[in-house]
This record gives structure tokens, sequence and C-alpha cells, in this order.
């Protein structure tokens, strides 16, 4: 897991797909884009969304994608620990890429302008409340491993 702000993202040296989807978010207008699905290669993806935070969640893991989690508006906590800290909840779907998982982890403060970079390896439960909920505005880019 790396968290950072998007500004810092050239201060690491990463696999090339992951370095190409913090440049797609550096880059982004996010005002010409509608909440959805945007295909940016054969192995990445972004998904565009407006939410409201929750105050909790199980924590979620993918087999298949990293995530780089970017908060283009708002604030939430992201909860991470590592995957074989957890026990399932709901077993992994090969079409959606998740499984459900029950842990405990620590949680990660994200404001406007953080990205975070999750792992296979990486558990994590996003979109929760700080305070209170509130509306976040997120981009995720789905980069294929």
């Amino acid at each position: 897991m790396i968290k950072d702000r998007l500004d810092n993202y050239k201060n690491y040296s990463l696999e090339k797909n992951i370095t190409k989807g913090l440049e797609f978010l550096a880059n982004a207008n996010f005002d010409d884009y509608a909440d959805g699905r945007y295909e940016l290669s054969d192995e990445m993806y972004v998904n565009i969304q407006t939410y409201n935070t929750k105050s909790d969640a199980d924590f979620e893991a993918h087999r298949l994608y990293a995530d780089i989690q970017y908060i283009i508006s708002g604030k939430e906590k992201i909860g991470v620990t590592e995957y074989s800290d957890c026990k399932t909840s709901i077993q992994y779907n090969d079409d959606a890429d998740i499984e459900f998982l029950k842990g405990s982890g620590e949680y990660i403060m994200m404001n406007k302008g953080d990205f975070m970079i999750l792992y296979p390896n990486d558990a994590h439960k996003p979109s929760i409340s700080i305070d209170k909920s509130e509306i976040v505005r997120k981009a995720v880019v789905k980069v294929r491993l």
C-alpha cells in the first residue's frame, strides 16, 4: 500500500501501468467525466463515482487488479490490513474480481488530492466516514497485474 498526494507521484519508481494510471489521474479534468467506467487500455480502466461515505463495511480484496484510489473531492478514511490477517465473509467472485473479508486494521485519512495504491495483499475498506457521512467523488483506476 502506498498513500501520498498526487502531486508527489513522480517520486516513485513503480510498475509501468501503475505509473500510467497515476499519470492519467494527474492529467485528467474530472469535470469532463460523468460517473461511470472508462477504458484506458487493455490492462486498465477507471471508475468515476460519487457517493455518501458510510459508517462501516467489510474489507475487500482483489486478485487480478491493483486499485489506485484518488479523491477528487470530499474526504473519507480507508481501512487497510493484510489480506492474510482476514477471514472470508463473501467468497471471491471471478467476474467482479472481489472478495469480502472480516478483519481489523488501521484507518488512513484521505483528502482531496490524495491517492492510495492497493495491491492484492492489501485488504481495504474504502468509503468510510470520518465524522459524519459526506459526499465524496473518487476515481478508482483498476490496473491488471
